[in-house]
């Protein structure tokens, strides 16, 4: 693999880690109100049982993301489960603002740290994260792997 690919390869597979690392940590940060911070955009779920399920799964998914991104031998399925995880989170907030009819809320994506609207701003910075993480995807292992 030529050596520019090569960087370019890391930060991506690096980049996503810690973008996935930095949203944990920030929705970890504001855990003390998880309705009103990280899950005020599902409106069915406020008031709800469900809410500390879906808060706690929201982190392991991202959690694992990033795992499987920093494991070598897992570098490729982690960066599948990045793609699906983006394309999900994009699809919400397509979905909540053409579908739902949804006023504009804080997405919560990164906890109450740095602001963010649900919606298609949302959906286009997930859908522009999907390049590093399909070209992770698609690199080959091996090459990717070995120095």
């Amino acid at each position: 693999m030529p050596v520019l690919l090569k960087i370019l390869y890391y930060l991506s597979r690096f980049g996503l880690a810690a973008l996935f690392l930095f949203a944990v940590g920030a929705k970890l940060y504001t855990v003390k109100d998880p309705v009103n911070g990280l899950l005020a955009n599902l409106p069915s779920l406020v008031g709800l049982k469900w809410v500390w399920p879906v808060f706690i799964a929201v982190i392991a998914v991202e959690l694992l993301a990033a795992i499987l991104l920093i494991i070598p031998r897992a570098q490729r399925l982690g960066a599948a489960w990045a793609s699906l995880l983006l394309l999900g989170f994009a699809g919400y907030a397509l979905y909540y603002v053409y579908v739902l009819k949804g006023e504009a809320l804080e997405c919560g994506c990164f906890g109450g740290i740095i602001a963010s609207q649900l919606g298609v701003t949302t959906a286009a910075r997930n859908l522009l994260l999907l390049i590093p993480a399909l070209f992770v995807l698609t690199q080959r292992q091996r090459d990717a792997v070995t120095q």
